[in-house]
């Protein structure tokens, strides 16, 4: 049985909630009570998302392309008018790139990589901590990565990308400590979702071969922890980095 976490009367916001990790974490946060809001650019497959979670707690889906900062504003209006309010927001919406040395990398792919996974995580932050602020309680949970920890070889943007994400996390946890909104982000190593597709296999070989625990985190053990994060229960901790990864690495 998992821990539960009092989520009741929250309304949660989880980018590129359609599937993967946002899925899992969207699921853990309806189960605990939490309205949830599925962001995500993919409209049908986060509708179809939504309706398979619904029985476990209230969840909707909102369009949203996280790399326009105007799509996210209606984004944030939207999910205010159907629910009120945001109190949670989790910015997991990412996508690998390819893997190439930095001499080969394209530099379209490395300027869509920085733009989904490191400008989406400022805009949505950007378009809903004043939103939280006006209401004196908030909780930002942002998915960063063991890579942006310590750099994959031929994965450059997208370690730069987390590690920006860790920095962007820990500045706006200072900027916001002295109210009750929390800013956090987790640190997984890979887990096997659709992001994979993306990767040559010999990276994800590298990946896996650098991992203590010998096997890739699972979706649910994310969800887990960001649950957690998320709730009233984390009142001190923020601008912090949680790991999950597996052993590989201890700081």
């Amino acid at each position: 049985m998992a821990n539960q976490y009092d989520l009741a009367g929250r309304v949660a916001v989880v980018t590129g909630g359609a599937q993967g990790i946002g899925r899992a974490v969207a699921s853990r946060l309806a189960q605990s009570g939490a309205r949830v809001a599925l962001w995500d650019r993919d409209t049908p497959l986060a509708e179809k998302t939504a309706a398979e979670i619904s029985p476990k707690g209230s969840v909707f889906a909102v369009n949203c392309d996280v790399t326009d900062f105007a799509s996210v504003t209606a984004a944030t209006a939207a999910t205010a008018k159907a629910a009120g309010r945001i109190d949670i927001l989790v910015n997991n919406a990412g996508i690998s790139g390819p893997n190439a040395t930095v001499a080969d990398y394209p530099v379209e792919d490395w300027n869509r990589v920085i733009d989904l996974d490191l400008n989406g995580v400022f805009h949505g932050c950007k378009a809903v901590v004043p939103g939280m602020v006006a209401q004196g309680y908030g909780r930002i949970v942002n998915v960063a990565s063991i890579a942006g920890k310590e750099g994959n070889p031929n994965a450059a943007a997208y370690s730069a990308a987390k590690a920006g994400v860790i920095a962007l996390t820990k500045s706006l946890g200072k900027e916001l400590a002295g109210q009750d909104i929390a800013v956090n982000c987790v640190t997984p190593a890979a887990a096997r979702t659709a992001i994979f597709d993306q990767m040559k296999q010999e990276h994800i070989d590298y990946m896996l071969s650098k991992i203590p625990r010998a096997r890739f985190v699972l979706v649910e053990e994310i969800a887990a922890m960001v649950a957690f994060l998320v709730s009233a229960e984390n009142s001190f901790t923020t601008g912090a980095v949680f790991d999950l990864s597996g052993g590989r690495a201890t700081y």
